[in-house]
């Protein structure tokens, strides 16, 4: 139903988890725990799905706050629970309130600031990616709530991979060479997400040591995770979660 990521796991009121595809009730094309709202589901079904996975952390779907995304850059600060649109990131400092951010190949990072109590969810497609939304969340996060990157701790994950993410010269172009690599015979770029988003984490000033990269592909592990890429846009999605709870 959901993952860990270890990176986390040392803070102990911390909720932080990347749903799999597993434990729901939705049918075929979206089986089975669609958390998705905006797919051709059943709300019934993603609501249950919901509150399957919501109690299982231990918290309630009222809880959550998101996000319709946009694939943009936009910081929404978040101060209690509930829906906005527009932006591909969340940030807060408050308790009892946990961030959310749906995904089904693009990056999902989660962020949080041990000092300050402050934490980030946030959605990085390619685009947002280019446009460098971690840097600015990270940024945002500083000048609300003074986190700095050496005392925050952050999880890139599951997301599509390299090896599968096959793109065309417009896409490649925005990102710098040491990111991608050119497939002659297929005459295609192979962009490599994960990376770049540890490198704006990098930027930042989170250490190596202080950040966690999921080791699965949603394209290559799709048994497991949902891929818009490999399900030709008609699949469920996944949810990344990060709140505190009872500090």
């Amino acid at each position: 139903m959901f993952t860990k990521p270890n990176i986390f796991k040392q803070f102990q009121h911390l909720i932080a988890a990347e749903s799999t595809r597993h434990g729901g009730v939705s049918p075929a094309p979206y089986c089975s725990l669609n958390l998705g709202k905006n797919t051709e589901d059943a709300i019934g079904n993603v609501s249950a799905n919901r509150l399957r996975f919501c109690t299982a952390l231990g918290f309630q779907p009222e809880q959550m706050a998101w996000s319709k995304q946009v694939h943009g850059d936009q910081v929404q600060v978040v101060t209690a629970p509930g829906g906005a649109e527009g932006f591909d990131a969340l940030i807060t400092n408050q308790a009892g309130v946990l961030l959310s951010v749906s995904v089904a190949d693009c990056t999902p990072i989660l962020v949080f600031d041990k000092k300050n109590n402050a934490l980030a969810a946030i959605h990085a497609g390619w685009k947002g990616t280019a446009a460098r939304i971690i840097s600015k969340t990270i940024q945002k996060m500083q000048s609300l709530y003074g986190t700095n990157g050496a005392d925050c701790y952050a999880y890139i994950g599951t997301c599509i991979e390299e090896c599968s993410f096959e793109v065309g010269s417009e896409v490649a172009d925005v990102f710098s060479e040491k990111l991608k690599r050119f497939d002659a015979a297929r005459n295609k770029f192979f962009v490599d997400m994960k990376k770049a988003n540890q490198h704006q984490l990098l930027e930042q000033g989170i250490p190596l040591l202080q950040t966690e990269v999921s080791s699965f592909c949603t394209v290559q592990n799709r048994v497991n995770y949902f891929s818009h890429r490999a399900d030709n846009g008609v699949t469920g999605r996944m949810l990344a979660v990060i709140g505190l709870i009872g500090t």
